[in-house]
């Protein structure tokens, strides 16, 4: 059934009145726009008539689009959006309708779970390492006012540490804020395919700056965000943004589809609300319809999420009925988890004084109805599910679902999770949990583990188990094997590095880094640290990296996920802590005879079901891989993941082919590439041993839901390592594994496609 159809099951009648539709406004402010870094071009037009900014573009294939912006009272209002099919009539889809951003901020604190190794490394803890690390804060919650009590057995933030206020949180810590505006004026900026329009005047809580409307050539998708700063030292601040003001008329409605994906509806027929109704809504997309059109509103599907322990859908669609003629509608963040056990990891964003911090809501407007909006804006995340490429097997990695004690307590190793259901509803066919068996039990739960793994592979989906480990090596690291291997994590004196098992056969007795070396290179196995520089891993791998594990060809690198420090500064996805260190780890190793560090993406979330938000949280890996194996050997994941025949990616960005040509000083990185938000930048980048450089390439010229071929020139020469990465404008990205340089020999070339 398509979503056409299934909205017409409960679409009573064709909804006749436009949403927002009024006369045009009796006056406006005086509008003076600086159109100095304004070009015009073709399909895409900016204009200034009296005291109205009309933008003009077009939208999506045969479609034109148009907004009319002015100032009423110092507020940037949107007078009129519009639509149309080329050549036919517009359809207003909003009218005289003005933004909406709500702030809460709190107190950034540094966690003990984050001291603890830091402690234990000998660093002494000044104010000026507390200002340096609470940025990743992970088991911090700056709106809970209740007893620290280390919930879900983490440690609660630190208390009597420099710099910081002690627990339980104060409520005067806590400020909550709607936006206010004092615009004179705007200015007009053309960035490739698209106009930025920028109001400056803008105040929220804390924070100060402007409102920026952006308009893409080729979609009908507009972007509104607060785009500004705060000098406090400590924040931490989520927000909500919408629009408000829309009228209510006749057939005015807001829509949207459940965690069941069935359509729901509210006619705006009820009483008055004080406070925003928050929806729990699939895909983070809200819409309000009408018979002129339908407007959604949705978040960026990654970069809005900062780290959690759960993809639980807590809702992040809001409406507000004003009044009996004007209701408002966006996008929101809870202030907290519902799971008792997981509130204390409510970590919000994290804004550094100075920072330019960017809090977008989408906007996306169709002359046809809900149905067809959501249509459009899905296809942003190719419905929330990765693309399966030819030639490429799609993985996630780290996931805590306790495979093998669930099964043992289910009485059935043959019991179904439905952890695995909704992995592979969002195209991921290699899940690597990650258990951490403990105790008396260790060697009966790994059993359950390998054995519910094999059970629980398909045709086309495979677990490949995955260990955490805390010890021996530093900080926390994943261990992945080719086959299932029976282990314990100490070894006595005398006792032997391998011995016969009566039950599980041959069994590693391990106690020091290496033995665990030794038994990761008998076994055919990979290492990479989880979390890297935060969590239970701060100071790592720094504190280890000349010792000869790290440097063994066996570990392999760091995982990678966005949201530990999540900072809306950040121009891609982990951008503050483990892009660096991906540049430092390769300077690092740059003049040793073993491979690259590579990066494998991760997710660091517990159990979860079908309806939880999978996409928006998980990052993946597409391994150059034709086949799946057979379950319970996983060498050819392993061999990919070894020479580093894979990307990472959110999963908007592909780079289905990649290739480093030439040799000598005279290289081409060559890399075919498909997005679906417009692209920002593509970046080629380099170490020599000590320094790391960059070449960055603005690619905002290229539509959305584009295909290109990039050949880059590379001079090689002092160059020891290179990689390349390509980020939108939603934040949004997909990166290969560095690739080390012998810029004075070798003919071939260097590859990943």
């Amino acid at each position: 059934m398509t979503i056409a159809s299934m909205l017409a099951l409960w679409q009573a009648s064709v909804l006749s009145a436009a949403v927002g539709s009024l006369a045009p406004p009796a006056r406006a402010d005086a509008l003076s726009c600086d159109l100095t870094r304004y070009t015009g071009s073709a399909g895409l037009t900016a204009a200034v008539s009296g005291d109205v900014l009309t933008l003009a573009w077009d939208g999506d294939p045969g479609q034109e689009a148009r907004l009319s912006l002015i100032i009423d009272d110092g507020v940037p209002t949107l007078q009129e959006w519009a639509v149309r099919r080329k050549g036919g009539a517009w359809a207003a889809v909003i009218s005289r309708v003005t933004p909406e951003f709500r702030i809460v901020s709190g107190f950034r604190r540094i966690t003990n779970q984050q001291l603890t190794p830091l402690r234990e490394l000998g660093v002494e803890i000044t104010q000026e390492i507390v200002d340096a690390k609470k940025w990743d804060a992970f088991w911090d919650a700056p709106l809970d006012l209740s007893e620290p009590t280390g919930r879900g057995g983490n440690p609660p933030p630190a208390a009597g540490v420099a710099g910081q206020p002690g627990l339980p949180r104060s409520p005067d810590e806590i400020h909550r804020a709607t936006a206010t505006y004092r615009a004179a004026g705007c200015s007009v900026k053309t960035d490739g395919a698209r106009i930025e329009v920028s109001f400056p005047g803008l105040t929220l809580g804390v924070f100060s700056g402007r409102l920026q409307f952006t308009v893409y050539r080729g979609t009908n998708l507009v972007r509104m965000e607060a785009v500004a700063t705060t000098d406090q030292p400590s924040v931490a601040y989520k927000y909500d943004a919408g629009l408000r003001g829309l009228t209510i008329r006749e057939g005015a409605r807001m829509v949207w589809r459940d965690l069941a994906n069935q359509w729901q509806g509210y006619s705006l027929g009820g009483a008055a609300n004080e406070n925003p109704v928050a929806l729990k809504v699939s895909n983070r997309i809200v819409m309000a319809q009408s018979g002129a059109g339908a407007i959604a509103a949705f978040p960026p599907p990654h970069t809005f999420f900062w780290a959690r322990e759960v993809e639980t859908n807590l809702g992040y669609g809001w409406y507000r009925k004003d009044g009996a003629s004007s209701f408002a509608f966006g996008i929101r963040q809870a202030e907290s988890e519902e799971e008792p056990r997981y509130v204390a990891n409510t970590a919000l964003y994290s804004a550094p004084p100075g920072s330019l911090q960017r809090m977008p809501v989408y906007l996306y407007a169709t002359a046809g109805d809900a149905a067809a909006a959501l249509e459009s804006v899905l296809a942003f995340t190719r419905g929330d599910r990765y693309k399966a490429l030819p030639g490429y097997q799609v993985m996630a990695s780290h996931f805590h679902t306790d495979v093998g004690e669930r099964l043992r307590e289910s009485g059935s190793l043959d019991t179904r999770l439905p952890d695995f259901e909704a992995l592979a509803a969002a195209g991921i066919n290699i899940v690597s949990p990650t258990d951490r068996p403990r105790g008396a039990e260790r060697l009966e739960i790994l059993a359950a583990y390998f054995e519910g793994a094999r059970r629980n592979a398909d045709a086309d989906f495979i677990v490949m188990p995955n260990l955490e480990v805390s010890r021996l090596l530093g900080g926390h690291w994943d261990l992945l094997f080719a086959r299932p291997v029976f282990w314990t994590e100490e070894r006595a004196a005398g006792q032997p590095l391998v011995e016969d098992h009566p039950t599980y056969g041959k069994l590693y007795h391990v106690g020091s880094p290496e033995d665990v070396m030794q038994m990761v290179t008998r076994e055919n196995g990979l290492i990479f640290m989880p979390h890297p520089r935060t969590k239970g891993s701060t100071g790592y791998p720094d504190a280890v990296k000349d010792t000869d594990h790290f440097q063994h060809e066996r570990y392999r690198g760091v995982g990678w996920r966005w949201g530990m420090g999540s900072d809306l500064s950040e121009r891609r996805l982990s951008d503050f802590r483990v892009l660096p260190l991906l540049d430092d780890m390769n300077n690092w190793m740059a003049d040793l005879p073993t491979p690259p560090k590579y990066l494998i993406a991760i997710t660091e979330t517990y159990r979860k079901a079908p309806g939880d938000d999978v996409y928006a949280n998980n990052p993946v890996n597409y391994l150059r891989l034709a086949s799946l194996p057979s379950p319970g050997d996983w060498s050819p994941i392993i061999d990919v993941l070894r020479r580093g025949d894979y990307f990472v990616t959110s999963g908007e960005v592909l780079i289905p082919s990649f290739a480093l040509q030439g040799s000598g000083a005279r290289r081409t990185v060559v890399a075919d590439v498909e997005w679906t938000f417009p692209l920002e930048f593509v970046e080629v980048v380099w170490g020599d041993g000590t320094n790391t450089g960059r070449e960055i390439i603005s690619v905002t010229d290229l539509p959305p839901f584009g295909r290109h071929r990039f050949e880059i020139p590379l001079d090689a020469r002092g160059k020891k390592w290179v990689r390349f990465a390509v980020w939108d404008s939603a934040g949004n990205g997909a990166m290969v594994q560095p690739i080390k340089l012998n810029p004075t020999g070798g003919t071939g070339d260097d590859a990943h496609d």
